[in-house]
């Protein structure tokens, strides 16, 4: 049924080069909002499902794009596993290669790697309808661009995720939530002084107000960690990295002013901005609620050694993500012809020129 629907999907393509017919690949359609509003004929792929293989001896799983993240995960604890970079759903319909094409990560990202990071081969179909495989099933040194993880993050603009490979890692035997008061300019100096200790320091962020903490790992070392750090245990704390942080389940994330993501040195000190701030990653990743002007706050990023985007609300028909330099765009537009050679797969939805 899948080589009959790979074979569809192919057809599809070939029949749009044909026509010069703009292609909207959807998946669940959890991840829509992002990037720039979605442009031509919607290709759905949520039906190219099922897990492949998984050896959870070799920690490797395969399993076709339009898998819900939510049967993976299942997947995985049942053999008492872990898809490292817990990635955000954003709803019920989450399918395993919009995971991959939005390349969004959670809480652990900092800590344990990205989504990237853990994507060890893909299938895909290109611009001219042609069934590709990139990467494989094993971690290895490549000569040359991994171009399996060049898909994480593309937004389906390089062509139609059919199956990922990922690698996975064991559940940690313990995992506790430390709450500490602290104001952001604190909380922030407190993060950078713990980032030099060998601490099992797995998620680490800032509601404004508290400080959280998450410590995995060994009974031992938590304990011992727990001992160092302070602060009052989190009831629930799964509960809260899911739900409250990673589907951003937060009063912070909910109204409708636009919500800006904002990647910076994890040391960089707050921003002077408008608006509110919710820090996550340790500080990398600082969320903003304002409506103060796109320039002002990318300028402010770009300063502060990061960049800006767009992730909700405001402008969708302008530049969502932060504005590449024009030797970058250049190189996007080259892998873009190479992969998309007439542009059908998902025009615009990272940049206006792709």
């Amino acid at each position: 049924m899948n080589a009959d629907l790979t074979q569809d999907l192919q057809e599809r393509v070939a029949e749009a080069a044909a026509a010069g017919v703009h292609l909207n690949i959807r998946g669940g359609g959890s991840k829509r909002f992002l990037g720039r509003a979605p442009q031509g004929e919607a290709l759905p792929v949520s039906g190219h499902r099922g897990v492949v293989s998984y050896e959870p001896r070799e920690l490797v799983l395969t399993a076709r794009a339009g898998t819900p993240l939510a049967e993976v995960e299942a997947a995985l604890a049942a053999q008492g596993q872990m898809l490292p970079f817990e990635p955000p759903h954003f709803g019920r319909g989450a399918t395993l290669g919009g995971t991959v094409a939005a390349g969004l990560s959670g809480p652990r990202r900092p800590f344990a790697g990205s989504a990237r990071d853990h994507v060890l081969g893909v299938r895909l179909i290109n611009g001219r309808a042609e069934a590709l495989r990139f990467g494989g099933e094993v971690m290895k040194n490549v000569a040359g661009y991994d171009l399996s993880r060049l898909m994480t993050g593309a937004f389906g603009t390089l062509g139609v995720i059919l199956e990922v490979s990922l690698k996975v890692m064991p559940c940690p035997a313990r995992e506790e939530t430390l709450v500490q008061e602290r104001d952001a300019t604190d909380a922030l100096a407190f993060l950078t002084e713990l980032a030099r200790r060998p601490l099992p320091l797995t998620a680490a962020c800032h509601d404004g107000v508290r400080l959280y903490l998450r410590l995995s790992g060994a009974a031992s070392a938590v304990a011992q960690a727990r001992a160092q750090l302070g602060g009052e245990p989190l009831a629930d704390a799964e509960a809260f990295w899911r739900d409250t942080v990673r589907e951003q389940g937060h009063a912070f994330f909910a109204g409708d002013a636009p919500l800006w993501r904002l990647s910076l040195p994890p040391a960089a000190p707050a921003l002077a901005l408008p608006g509110t701030t919710f820090i996550d990653w340790g500080g990398a990743q600082r969320w903003l609620r304002s409506d103060a002007e796109a320039s002002v706050i990318r300028t402010a990023a770009a300063g502060a050694g990061g960049h800006a985007s767009l992730f909700r609300g405001g402008d969708r028909e302008g530049e969502v993500f932060h504005p590449l330099p024009a030797s970058v765009l250049a190189l996007h537009r080259r892998l873009k012809k190479a992969f998309d050679p007439q542009g059908l797969f998902n025009p615009g939805r990272l940049y206006a020129e792709l």
